[in-house]
């Protein structure tokens, strides 16, 4: 019998790491505290792994990279085989087998949120960080295009950037730690993220909550100003910054697309008073729960009531400017002497 390497998120957490990648991990050590997570399951890295034997994708790979080796630190050439090696990899149809345990496990799904035609997510998951962003499919109508995305997002591993890396540390280039998150959609209303420090300067003491209307994706990939919330962890009092927001990403056909904001909707908040509570409430619960600060996306649905509204699609240490002690106590002492008079 073969090894199991598709699992739902409830049987996973963030030791599964290198199993499923790590927003797989999260997501189901986010399941497991009790936290609204859409639900989903996780292709593993030996789902990559057994597609790229069993098409013969990989040895093929390695023999082109045998054959163009004295040429693949030029840019030029790396730019070649990724274009080659994505064409390689999203050529090959789905082998027998695996086509099958993913088609129960997404109709598993369907039975389970009793919708006969289900919309889901389908999210890169790397194990380890790679330079070069991966691809992320919304909206995904159908098993064979989930199949078909799936496909794609291990294509998307080898970006320019990520074969140059491959080349500087000296690994295989057909290796690609990546799993892959298969998860259902929510209906947003609005989406963003929250990071329980301030980035810019550490602060410890804020929450910071970025959001606009629709899907996450406008703010995430920061084509537009987001509403901003800057939140005492101490005290609660707010510090808000509404943006005349006039483009959002919301669903349309098998994928999404950018649209204007309703003229109504473009200067208010896209979240009110309650939701903002309730993330910086369940940001601060995480955070004590890993033990550092957070990065993590949440989504509102519109066809649901508060609190069951809220759902997070996203967990991860934040990354933050870290300033020492002694360099902070200089800083202090330094413009006390330039500003005193």
């Amino acid at each position: 019998m073969a090894a199991k390497w598709l699992y739902w998120f409830e049987e996973l957490n963030s030791g599964d790491n290198d199993r499923v990648g790590k927003k797989c991990a999260n997501l189901g050590e986010l399941t497991r505290m009790g936290l609204r997570v859409p639900p989903g399951f996780a292709v593993s890295v030996e789902g990559y792994e057994r597609f790229m034997e069993e098409t013969g994708a990989g040895e093929e790979i390695r023999k082109y990279v045998r054959d163009n080796r004295d040429h693949l630190h030029e840019v030029k050439s790396q730019v070649a085989a990724s274009r080659w090696i994505r064409a390689v990899i999203e050529s090959r149809p789905m082998p027998d087998g695996m086509l099958e345990e993913i088609n129960t496990y997404y109709d598993a799904l369907k039975a389970r949120e009793g919708n006969g035609e289900l919309s889901v997510a389908v999210r890169s998951s790397g194990a380890v960080s790679m330079p070069g962003q991966m691809e992320s499919y919304l909206n995904v109508h159908r098993r064979d295009l989930v199949i078909q995305r799936i496909i794609q997002v291990w294509g998307s591993a080898f970006t320019t950037r990520a074969i140059a890396f491959r080349l500087e540390k000296g690994m295989e280039m057909e290796k690609a730690p990546i799993g892959v998150a298969v998860l259902k959609m929510v209906e947003a209303k609005s989406a963003g993220v929250v990071l329980t420090v301030l980035p810019t300067t550490g602060d410890l003491t804020k929450v910071v909550v970025e959001g606009n209307w629709g899907l996450g994706e406008s703010v995430v990939s920061g084509e537009i100003n987001p509403d901003q919330f800057i939140v005492d962890k101490e005290s609660g009092e707010v510090e808000a910054t509404v943006s005349r927001k006039t483009k959002m990403v919301v669903y349309h056909g098998s994928g999404t697309i950018t649209t204007d904001v309703p003229d109504d909707l473009q200067g208010k908040p896209c979240i009110d008073p309650e939701e903002l509570r309730e993330i910086v409430r369940i940001s601060r619960e995480v955070e004590k729960y890993f033990q550092v600060p957070q990065d993590m996306e949440w989504v509102v649905d519109r066809s649901q009531p508060f609190p069951a509204n809220l759902y997070w699609v996203q967990a991860r240490p934040a990354k933050y400017a870290q300033v020492k002690e002694k360099e902070a106590e200089y800083l202090a002492e330094l413009m006390t002497r330039l500003f005193k008079f």
